[in-house]
């Protein structure tokens, strides 16, 4: 297909190089590497030592992109983040001094374990790929991509993220436990942290914008478009709660591109809506109960739909 280009190779080689270092995982580095590609941000849910950190990390070095750690914790201020004016006695002015917003890959460490008013100063950032700072809007470095990482909620110390801000990531993943032959190589091998000191970068910004672009021009018939829109249908009551937003379809939309992107395709198959609807609905979806399990709700809602 004429998606098989040699920035598709250059992509796949992505995917192979960071399983290198989150070993078995491979479907979770390629939800991570379209969730990129269809200009999303991205929450990784899970315990505590399971590689989030790693993933990101690993991702930003084989892209190539500059990469900002944010440690988010209950002191944390939205100038620690957004950056904050200091007087100059030389100039007899306010310089602005940039904070670790600025960067290609920001990495929102444990988010949920900072206050919201913290929390919140990541909204205008994720939806506008700007800042409004002391008066000035600012724009930041394109491409622009947050990688947010999530304790369970029941863990102590934690504030758990609203709706509105829960709805600004594209999907949500969790890594899980790895398999016995995976634990294994991790144990016997090489410290990850050197490893990733190592890893040579496959793309750059440039690359990665071309590649973004590409994507959005995968081609989505009609029929499928109307398989989307049935299942966002089918979510708005029962026992899927509210339902999904147009915002949700269209992440479902731009997911799928990205994802038949990735597998060489030019063209968007049911195959490839199925295959991302759990990580884009699944944070989205809420039971008679409130929170349920996502993978499961999504599962429903792909079993009461027929496929075109």
């Amino acid at each position: 297909m004429d998606t098989a280009t040699p920035l598709a190779v250059m992509l796949e080689s992505a995917v192979r190089q960071v399983g290198q270092i989150v070993l078995g995982k491979e479907r979770e580095i390629r939800l991570a590497l379209a969730c990129v590609l269809a200009r999303g941000h991205l929450l990784i849910e899970d315990l505590p030592g399971m590689g989030k950190t790693t993933l990101a990390h690993a991702l930003a070095q084989t892209l190539g992109l500059q990469f900002h750690r944010i440690q988010f914790t209950a002191d944390l201020l939205p100038a620690d983040i957004l950056g904050v004016s200091v007087f100059d006695r030389e100039r007899s002015q306010f310089v602005f001094h940039p904070g670790p917003i600025f960067a290609h890959l920001i990495l929102a460490d444990e988010v949920n374990r900072a206050t919201p008013k913290a929390q919140s100063a990541l909204l205008e950032a994720m939806e506008e790929h700007q800042v409004t700072t002391e008066g000035e809007t600012r724009p930041l470095p394109a491409p622009f991509f947050v990688i947010a990482t999530q304790n369970p909620t029941q863990q102590v110390g934690t504030f758990p993220l609203p709706e509105s801000q829960l709805d600004r990531f594209l999907m949500r993943i969790a890594l899980g436990y790895p398999d016995a032959q995976a634990e294994r190589m991790l144990l016997a091998g090489e410290d990850r942290r050197e490893m990733i000191a190592h890893m040579q970068p496959l793309l750059d910004p440039a690359s990665l914008l071309a590649a973004q672009h590409k994507v959005s021009e995968v081609f989505i018939a009609e029929a499928l478009l109307d398989y989307v829109q049935a299942l966002i249908a089918r979510s708005r009551g029962g026992k899927f709660g509210a339902g999904l937003s147009p915002r949700a379809g269209l992440a479902l939309v731009h997911a799928s591109r990205a994802w038949a992107f990735l597998a060489g395709r030019s063209q968007v198959l049911p195959e490839d809506v199925q295959a991302v609807l759990p990580a884009v609905a699944g944070h989205r979806l809420r039971g008679p109960a409130g929170e349920a399990d996502a993978e499961a709700l999504a599962q429903a809602l792909l079993a009461s739909v027929a496929i075109p």
